[in-house]
């Protein structure tokens, strides 16, 4: 067993996706100490193993590898520098991976300051859902330092399909952007197109058959469809995620003179399903928007 595989690891923050990623870890035979706000939340693995310890700080106490998997940039910042921050326990040269989506800026203003510590950062979120986090079929999108990415793609490996190296410190950030921006417009188009067919009067089955098996059929699509027509909720990615993501992307080009006008069209469908309540839901619950009697502009819609 070689040193990387010996290497004990802290993991912060075990919701939907980093429970099943912690978990991943421990069935592998790292020796795991987890953290997350919501103690509850850790029982399983605890009693799986694991050490639970009561702040990011103490988490990282003994870790050769810290990895963290929450939802925001807010989130993020308060695990590695609020109080009892993990990076004030960060030991010299652990490597610390963030998978969690987080704008490009935040990426390296946090590793700037994991470099103060003696540190490397990999920003290294990921592809997939709820599904792929439970089955470990991840794929990581790492960006960082060349050889602090082969010293943990054992550690990614046992959590995923396939690690990426996409460059330098924030590229991982960059094309998760990129990527969850094109899906958030899919999602929004789709809900779009689901509802006119419904309202349309198409046998909805044989137009769904159309869509899915031409050219729009992307595996994303299939699946949001398939939900969408079952008004199965349950989350495997948050809406309210989803809005978040765009936002970071629309910053994002942005900094980079560029308007990401679809993005920004998607973006405001989501903020109207969030205000319908719908922020807790799976993104698919978007279609609702547009199943409502009221059009999203505010038009009555007509039938």
């Amino acid at each position: 067993m070689n040193s990387t595989t010996k290497s004990s690891i802290a993991f912060l923050g075990l919701g939907i996706m980093g429970s099943s990623m912690a978990r991943h870890l421990l069935s592998a035979g790292f020796p795991l100490t987890v953290y997350n706000r919501n103690a509850a939340k850790a029982a399983p693995l605890a009693a799986g193993g694991a050490t639970v310890a009561h702040s990011p700080r103490e988490a990282v106490t003994c870790a050769n590898i810290v990895i963290c998997m929450v939802a925001d940039d807010a989130a993020s910042r308060e695990i590695w520098l609020g109080g009892n921050g993990a990076l004030a326990g960060a030991s010299n040269g652990s490597v610390l991976i963030e998978s969690s989506t987080l704008s490009v800026a935040w990426i390296r203003e946090l590793a700037t300051g994991a470099a103060a510590r003696g540190c490397q950062l990999i920003d290294a979120p990921v592809t997939g859902s709820k599904i792929q986090a439970a089955s470990g079929e991840l794929n990581f999108l790492a960006g960082g330092p060349a050889e602090a990415v082969e010293k943990v793609r054992p550690v990614l490996a046992a959590m995923g399909h396939s690690v990426t190296h996409m460059g330098a410190t924030g590229c991982g950030a960059l094309i998760k952007l990129i990527n969850n921006f094109l899906g958030g417009v899919q999602a929004a188009s789709l809900a779009e197109a689901m509802a006119l067919i419904e309202r349309s009067g198409l046998d909805r089955g044989r137009a769904l058959e159309v869509l899915l098996n031409g050219a729009p059929g992307s595996p994303m699509v299939k699946t949001l469809a398939a939900r969408m027509t079952a008004r199965d909720y349950t989350p495997n990615f948050l809406l309210s995620l989803m809005a978040k993501d765009l936002t970071y992307a629309l910053q994002e080009g942005n900094n980079h003179s560029l308007r990401l006008q679809t993005a920004g069209a998607a973006l405001e469908v989501f903020k109207q399903a969030i205000a319908s309540g719908h922020a807790h839901e799976d993104t698919a619950a978007v279609v609702e928007l547009f199943r409502q009697n009221q059009a999203p502009s505010g038009k009555t819609a007509t039938r």
